[in-house]
């Protein structure tokens, strides 16, 4: 009941609607009249994409398709909902969410409409950090949206719910329903819960710096072995303010998912509720034919980058904002998000900077609840439109910042005036760069280069101690089109942190980092070493100064001796000479662009939701 008020939903259902018995009369499917539910939901099924498969003589094979799976008439005279899911059995970031997408299509169905489950592929970080399958993952975002977008075309489904669970998997569901923009609610499956180790919490990043210590000889390998065992307790994405926690708050700042959807852990059967919430909420806005489009306006995209900033949250968001703006013409780079951290308290005391993760912000009242403080604040204004059908505005009336709580902070206790993630530009970046300041005292960094072609190459040296205090570790070839696919490189950021060098050596790259991820660690440098940005022209003992403070990252080599550099210099042959991996290198644009692989709005000449 708690649950259904929070979301704005009646705690009574909808009556059911007796179902369509299965038989030989398509009369009303054949001559496209609405059934009764239909009218009494007042949508037009005429005007919608599922027309194209199920109304008309013409559509009578169509129709046969759909009663060979068990529908009846009046099953398919309804508005078709697609219901994509994320779930597999890669990671625990996605074992939950088949259950919640048949939660959602109960929710579809109590609403009026007939809802068809689909999955589509996740690559999950945790799995893929440290090896060639990181070279998968970011590309793997838009695949998802890619495959989501041809599932939602191919069947002509009028409707979208989104069920996703790991890093890229949110912003993929997210660009494919703004590139659709057919009416769409996202649902996040939920982080996991803490681990139980020694009498102390711990979570996978434990893990990674785990690595280091042990490496260094701080931890013993059967200590090692038996954390292991313990980090990961079920179901749930990582519950730091990683991507996928990032990503989720996102979606309920930006408008596209339902208040507090986020913050139920994921093992809780208690967020089905929200599925079915979710179900229930993509008809009302087909009945109001609300679009996410109407949603996600510039200013939206605004109050997301300012979550960002306000929770220390995960720089790979300066890779996804801007990618899913570019799928509705809404023009927003890294330069645009950094404007925005630069106004943006830390206010959210989250992991990896801070001391909580997600389970403790969702107890402590969770996204709506920092929003009630960003509003107060005079930082949102609160009339951009969200899939409740309400402003948000509207949505956090009667929430307040719980007193008893030292997770989200008011206005007056920020954590730090300025927001945990940070853009940097100068002579080594004039596309930018971006970096988590969140938990860090040190903010500028100056000191020789110490370079490496890759990520195994440096992991290597830190693993063996081939590194010195002051240095500053340069990873390069590892972006979009060098990789190719931009890996994250927790694996070498967490040994450091392990060995107690997170804050004795800087590390930049093209690259990216996890939201895991805590030191001086400046990913995204643009343009990248493959197309011939000043990262590739680096050698061992050019100074680099960094300043986090005034947003700076300088490269102290004359323009005449980088000229000098770039007449040798050429374009690096990857390993990658065909597939998913080579295709990507050859569409993928900057980074600071979010790394997009088409045209988006720019090119679009119809919209799929108008067919």
């Amino acid at each position: 009941m708690m649950v259904r008020r929070a979301l704005g939903v009646s705690a009574r259902p909808r009556a059911s609607i007796e179902e369509g018995a299965r038989g030989s009369d398509c009369s009303g499917a054949a001559m496209g009249s609405q059934s009764r539910l239909a009218r009494m939901t007042k949508i037009d099924k005429s005007k919608l994409p599922s027309r194209h498969a199920t109304m008309g003589p013409e559509r009578a094979p169509h129709r046969s398709y759909y009663y060979a799976m068990g529908l009846g008439t009046k099953e398919i005279e309804r508005p078709f909902v697609g219901v994509a899911s994320c779930w597999n059995e890669a990671a625990p970031c996605n074992t939950a969410l088949m259950r919640q997408a048949h939660a959602v299509s109960r929710g579809v169905k109590e609403a009026g409409g007939t809802p068809r489950e689909f999955c589509t592929i996740t690559v999950t970080d945790g799995i893929a950090m440290g090896h060639e399958g990181m070279r998968s993952s970011l590309v793997s975002r838009d695949c998802i949206a890619d495959s989501v977008e041809l599932t939602m075309r191919g069947h002509s489904y009028d409707a979208l719910v989104g069920v996703a669970g790991c890093d890229k998997s949110l912003p993929g569901m997210m660009m494919a329903m703004l590139r659709l923009n057919v009416p769409s609610v996202f649902l996040y499956g939920g982080s996991i819960l803490p681990g139980q180790w020694r009498g102390r919490e711990v979570n996978v990043k434990d893990l990674f710096e785990g690595v280091g210590s042990h490496a260094a000889g701080k931890m013993s390998l059967e200590d090692l072995c038996d954390l292991e065992k313990h980090a990961c307790p079920g179901d749930g994405a990582c519950g730091g303010q990683y991507t996928a926690n990032t990503m989720a708050c996102v979606a309920e700042a930006i408008g596209l998912a339902l208040p507090l959807s986020s913050s139920l852990p994921a093992p809780y059967l208690s967020r089905d509720a929200y599925a079915v919430a979710s179900g229930q909420a993509v008809m009302r806005l087909l009945e109001m034919n609300i679009r996410p489009r109407s949603v996600c306006t510039r200013e939206a995209f605004e109050y997301a980058a300012i979550v960002v900033a306000a929770t220390g949250g995960s720089t790979n968001a300066g890779l996804h904002l801007p990618a899913m703006a570019h799928e509705c013409g809404v023009r927003f780079t890294l330069k645009d998000m950094a404007e925005i951290f630069k106004k943006t308290p830390w206010l959210a005391d989250l992991q990896p900077g801070g001391k909580y993760v997600a389970k403790h912000m969702g107890e402590a009242g969770g996204v709506p609840s920092l929003l009630r403080v960003l509003l107060d604040a005079g930082l949102l204004h609160g009339d951009v439109m969200t899939v409740t059908g309400k402003t948000l505005k509207e949505n956090l009336e009667g929430v307040v910042l719980r007193a008893d709580q030292d997770v989200i902070r008011p206005m007056d206790r920020a954590l730090s005036e300025r927001g945990g993630v940070v853009g940097l530009w100068g002579s080594l970046a004039p596309e930018g760069a971006i970096v988590k300041i969140a938990g860090m005292d040190k903010l500028i960094f100056r000191g020789p280069a110490r370079v490496f072609d890759g990520e195994q190459a440096a992991f290597e040296a830190v693993t063996n101690h081939q590194y010195k205090d002051g240095e500053v570790l340069v990873i390069r070839y590892e972006g979009p089109k060098g990789g190719p696919g931009m890996r994250e490189m927790l694996s070498t950021t967490a040994a450091l942190y392990g060995q107690g060098a997170g804050d004795k050596v800087a590390l930049i790259t093209d690259g990216r980092f996890s939201g895991a991820t805590r030191g001086f660690c400046i990913g995204h440098v643009g343009p990248e070493a493959q197309a011939g940005g000043p990262i590739a022209f680096v050698m061992d003992g050019d100074m680099i100064a960094i300043d986090a403070e005034s947003g700076r990252i300088d490269l102290e080599v004359s323009e005449a001796e980088l000229a000098e550099r770039r007449k040798a210099w050429k374009p690096k042959e990857t390993m990658y000479g065909a597939g998913a991996l080579w295709k990507f290198a050859q569409l993928v644009g900057p980074a600071h662009e979010g790394a997009v692989t088409h045209p988006g709005f720019a090119g679009e000449r119809f919209v799929y939701a108008d067919i």
